[in-house]
C-alpha cells in the first residue's frame, strides 16, 4: 500500500514512519512538510493511504483534501494535536482521527484496520470511537486547555493558558498576548473559544477573547456601549450581543 506522510513537524513524521516499518505491506513512497507540496505530491503519485496533519505550514489539512485532483481517493488518516476538529474530519471521511501524542498501539491498531478493509469503508467503530474521543477530552469532565503548543520557528512553545490577557483575530491567526509576549498562533478565534475555560475567558467581540480577570474597568461609550481596559491598558470593545452576559459574568 502505497503511503504518505505529510506534516510540518520533521520528529512527528520520523515518528510516524519509525512504527510503519514495523508493519508490512507499506510502502511510504514520499513525506511533506507543507500543504503545497502535498498537494502536487499526491496528486502526482496517487497513494492508498495518506497520514496527514491538519495543521501545517501553509494550509490546514483540509484545504489539502479539497485541492486533490487525483482519480483514486486516498484512505486518510488524521494525526494532530488538535481534538475539535474531529467532528469536521468525519465529515470528510477520515478513516480515523489519531490525537498527539497517540500510543504506539493505537496506531498500530488503526493501521492494520486499513490493511484489512475495503479502502472504501471507513473503519466500523470510528464514529464510536469518535464519540469516546471527544467525551474523554472535552465530555462530562469540561476538561480545557491548560497550555497552548505555538509554532515558533524550529521550536514549539507551551504557553499556559492562565498567562494569557486577550486574544484578537488576525486573519488566519490569533495574536495571543501575554504579560511578557505576544504570539501569533495558527488558529481560529472560535476554535480557541471552545477549548478555553469560559469561567475565565469570554468572547467580548466576534474578533476577540478576553481573560475576565485581566479586565481593569469598564469604560462606558455613547449610545450605551462598553469597552474593556485590561491590566496592561490595551481597550478592547464589546459587542452589544455580548455586553449583557459580560455584566453578568463580572457581577455588575
Amino acid at each position: 500500500m502505497k503511503t504518505i506522510i505529510v506534516d510540518d513537524e520533521v520528529f512527528a513524521r520520523q515518528r510516524i514512519l519509525s512504527l510503519l516499518n514495523k508493519i508490512e505491506g507499506l510502502d511510504v513512497i514520499a513525506e511533506c512538510n507543507n500543504g503545497t507540496s502535498a498537494i502536487e505530491t499526491i496528486n502526482n503519485l496517487q497513494p492508498d493511504l495518506i497520514f496527514l496533519d491538519i495543521n501545517i505550514r501553509d494550509m490546514d489539512g483540509f484545504e489539502v483534501l479539497e485541492n486533490l485532483t487525483c482519480q483514486k481517493k486516498p484512505v486518510v488518516i488524521f494525526v494532530t494535536a488538535h481534538d475539535d476538529f474531529a467532528l469536521k474530519a468525519f465529515e470528510f471521511e477520515a478513516f480515523d482521527y489519531l490525537v498527539k501524542p497517540f500510543k504506539e498501539d493505537r496506531f498500530i491498531k488503526t493501521v492494520k484496520k486499513v490493511l484489512n478493509h475495503s479502502p472504501k469503508v471507513s473503519t466500523p467503530d470510528f464514529k464510536s470511537e469518535l464519540k469516546s474521543l471527544m467525551a474523554t477530552l472535552r465530555g462530562q469532565e469540561e476538561r480545557y486547555l491548560e497550555r497552548i503548543a505555538i509554532k515558533q520557528g524550529n521550536k514549539t512553545s507551551l504557553i499556559p493558558t492562565s498567562t494569557i490577557k486577550y486574544i484578537l483575530a488576525s486573519g488566519v491567526y490569533a495574536e495571543i498576548y501575554t504579560a511578557d509576549a505576544k504570539y501569533l498562533h495558527r488558529d481560529t478565534l472560535g476554535n480557541l473559544e471552545n477549548l478555553l475555560n469560559p469561567n475565565i475567558f469570554f468572547r467580548v467581540h466576534r474578533s476577540s477573547i478576553v481573560n475576565l480577570q485581566a479586565i481593569k474597568e469598564i469604560v462606558h461609550s455613547d449610545f450605551s456601549e462598553i469597552d474593556v481596559r485590561m491590566d496592561d491598558n490595551k481597550l478592547i470593545s464589546v459587542s452589544k450581543s455580548t455586553k449583557k452576559e459580560l455584566l453578568e459574568k463580572l457581577g455588575i
